[in-house]
């Protein structure tokens, strides 16, 4: 085998193409330049602007407000008051929680009360203007103008670092407000102990999303404070030295001069108060903020530069790097500097050989920003892995949508099914593979969520459980992934039994109407039936329509062509989905179908592999057409720059992927269907020596369709690469022109296949 390498390689360099020895080039350019956090942080991005670390357990970031859809996160760029620097986040999600450890510097009178977004003087809240304030990997900075402080953050892994310029003032001080979070998530235990001047610590145990979260801090001021004051349940009391409740809140006094700096350093921990002093001491030595900040940097930049771009296009690159920004937040680290880390069942534990992760929001993520991660770090997915079966261990299920030491069971199907199944076919096994399955089977077999009707009608009836439609679809393809598994684990009868529940989809398609609706238990339809109607609340469909999920059978996408009656039939209706009109019925419109061309709805993940299927049915040069159309018209480099919710970076993650020039239709199994580039060139170090090119000869914004394309200079006719073939490394290269090639891709043999990469 090694000879053969090296004389392919050699040949390769003879006839002038890349080959898979070619030297991995490093660029000069600051790609942290390139992140514009604030992308998202308008419309319903529901992103934060704030300084966090890849996969970090602080996220150290601004709150604007409290409430409403669109402050998910504790922010939205409409507004124009700060309530203070809390210092957990969720980065684009759906639903709000964390916001944990409000510190918010101030002078004059003591005000316990954040005050209104309308009248910001009715409490401590200030105003500011986004002329005053920037961001960047691992740092945000403001003015915060009602006091005439210049606030600074940064952040280590487990760590918050403040910097906080003062005017001169015999009133300034520092408040932490442990009350402060996000509405519903209530306070159920609090204390701040003073260790000594300089030093406190404290908890915040809350019931939000998270039914039971613990947050341990450590915080250390540069300068010691001079008094104190708290604020337990409503009463004001001076000079103690500890304060315990259920609404507890603590100032801190200083008399400063004009300019002078206070440092404040808060560790965290989910285990306790000792944990969290141990995080901060070992990650901060030290009151040097300015090296805390450039270390920040260079973790973004190693980072980024798992991917680099080439383009003449500011714009491009600024959406490209950002999405990569976004994709790398989480999950969230979640064990302490000793290894230790507070399980789903509250227990204490250490991590053995692995390293503990959180906020899995797998009913997203696990269709591009897990794939993604088996590209860009293979190594964090084993990590990644084995808190799933920690989690498992914890709990006897693999986690749903895990936040914190809580499982919300947010969203529908067993999706870290998927993630574990598709690292497990590209050779990423560094987790106990037996247990793994185990686990994946159990979450298939378990008596809720309408999984007992499944194996009972091999559908679920709509009138026995909600999203009835939506969880037959999700099951079956989560289901075709554990038959993979069983199939490559010799275990026959489960192969087969699985394969016939990943067949589950079929029962639910109507052929009369050629779309996926609700039925009952005795075979009927549910009627009436409106292809376009949409309730949040209650219905055959979560976040989405019939329009919407009929096209989820990633699994089998020929078996869906054939059940609506063939490739003519199928190309006429996903042509229609795209062009009929983009109403939504219903008094109880999900709020998350946003992103509409058509009733393809960008904005929410059960669409986001739907432009792709035309390549499946020989009309790539369509699949070529849609996609430039949602790259160029629904990301932009903005606040309001993501037509929905981010989702833990699965919105940045469809980005990075398609503008690549590629995405897993299916996300298990290593083959991508090709769209286009929309890149001059990109490059992949998939190792040390070893780099993944991606070429798109003639790219521009009226060249936006593929003439040809080649693997290391053999003309490729199919319409897909396999994850293998990247991982190689070696060179693919479009030919982009102005008008559709109708000949690429038409024959079936040329169809991306319904099979794995191994």
């Amino acid at each position: 085998m090694g000879r053969y390498r090296f004389f392919a390689c050699c040949s390769l360099i003879l006839i002038g193409i890349y080959g898979c020895q070619q030297p991995v080039r490093k660029t000069t350019e600051s790609l942290t330049s390139l992140v514009n956090p604030f992308i998202g942080t308008g419309g319903h991005g529901h992103t934060f602007p704030g300084a966090a670390l890849p996969f970090s357990m602080v996220q150290l970031s601004p709150d604007t407000y409290t409430r409403g859809w669109d402050w998910c996160s504790g922010y939205h760029y409409s507004d124009s008051s700060i309530m203070g620097f809390s210092h957990t986040h969720l980065s684009g999600t759906g639903r709000g929680d964390l916001l944990d450890i409000l510190v918010m510097p101030a002078t004059g009178e003591l005000q316990w009360e954040p005050g209104s977004r309308e009248n910001p003087d009715e409490g401590y809240r200030s105003r500011f203007s986004h002329q005053e304030e920037n961001a960047s990997p691992g740092y945000y900075e403001v003015y915060l103008r009602d006091y005439g402080i210049q606030a600074s953050l940064t952040t280590t892994q487990r760590a918050g670092f403040h910097k906080y310029q003062f005017p001169e003032s015999a009133n300034s001080r520092i408040l932490f407000d442990l009350t402060h979070g996000r509405k519903g998530d209530k306070e159920i235990e609090a204390y701040i102990t003073i260790k000594n001047d300089s030093l406190i610590t404290g908890l915040r145990r809350s019931s939000g999303w998270a039914e039971d979260q613990y947050v341990y801090f450590a915080a250390r001021f540069s300068k010691p404070f001079q008094s104190n004051t708290f604020n337990i349940d409503g009463a004001e009391l001076k000079e103690i030295k500890e304060g315990a409740g259920n609404q507890v809140k603590g100032a801190f006094h200083f008399s400063t001069e004009a300019g002078e700096t206070i440092y404040l350093k808060v560790g965290l921990s989910p285990v306790s108060e000792e944990g969290a002093l141990n995080n901060l001491d070992e990650e901060i030595q030290g009151w040097d903020f300015d090296l805390v900040r450039s270390k920040a940097d260079k973790s973004w930049e190693t980072e980024l530069q798992k991917i680099r771009v080439e383009s003449n296009s500011q714009k491009k690159k600024e959406i490209f790097y950002t999405a990569a920004y976004h994709s790398y937040l989480a999950p969230y680290l979640y064990t302490d500097f000793d290894n230790k880390f507070r399980g789903v069942d509250q227990k204490i534990r250490t991590a053995q050989g692995f390293t503990r992760y959180t906020v899995f929001s797998l009913w997203d993520t696990f269709r591009a920003t897990h794939p993604l991660f088996t590209i860009t770090q293979p190594d964090k997915v084993n990590e990644l892995i084995r808190s799933m079966l920690s989690h498992y261990d914890e709990s006897g299920l693999l986690p749903e949508w895990s936040l914190m030491s809580t499982e919300t069971f947010t969203m529908i199907g067993y999706h870290a099914v998927p993630v574990i199944a598709d690292a497990y076919f590209k050779g990423i096994r560094d987790y106990d593979v037996e247990k793994a399955y185990k686990a994946m089977k159990n979450s298939a077999m378990q008596d809720h969520f309408g999984i007992d009707h499944l194996r009972q009608y091999n559908y679920i009836p709509s009138e026995l459980e909600n999203k009835s439609v939506s969880k037959t679809l999700e099951y079956a393809y989560d289901d075709w992934c554990i038959a993979q598994m069983a199939n490559a684990l010799s275990k026959e009868e489960d192969y087969q039994y699985f394969m016939d529940r990943s067949r589950a989809y079929q029962n639910v398609f109507d052929r009369t109407t050629n779309f996926m609706r609700g039925r009952k238990a005795d075979g009927s339809w549910v009627t009436p039936f409106d292809p376009t109607y949409s309730s949040h609340s209650g219905y055959d469909f979560v976040e989405a329509n019939a329009w919407q999920y009929t096209w989820f059978v990633p699994h089998d996408v020929q078996g869906l062509v054939d059940l609506m009656g063939g490739k003519t039939d199928f190309t006429a209706k996903l042509d229609s989905l795209f062009s009929v009109s983009s109403a939504i019925e219903g008094e109880d419109v999900s709020i998350d179908i946003t992103g509409l061309i058509g009733q393809y709805a960008h904005g929410n993940e059960p669409s986001h592999h739907v432009g792709y299927l035309y390549n499946y049915v020989g009309q790539p040069w369509k699949t070529q057409e849609r996609v430039y159309q949602i790259l160029s018209e629904l990301y932009d480099n903005t606040p309001d720059g993501l037509s929905g919710n981010e989702d833990c970076g699965q919105m940045s993650s469809w980005y990075i992927l398609s503008a690549m020039g590629f995405y897993p239709v299916n996300p298990m199994g290593g083959v991508y269907a090709l769209g286009i580039p929309i890149f001059d060139q990109v490059t992949i170090p998939v190792s040390a020596d070893k780099q993944f090119v991606i070429e798109a000869r003639n790219q521009s914004d009226s060249n936006h369709y593929v003439q040809s394309v080649s693997l290391n200079g053999k003309p490729l006719d199919r319409t897909w690469i396999f994850h293998s073939e990247i991982m190689k490394g070696g060179t693919l290269t479009f030919e982009m022109v102005n008008q559709p090639n109708k000949e690429w891709g038409k024959n079936p043999e040329n169809y991306p296949p319904n099979k794995i990469d191994n």
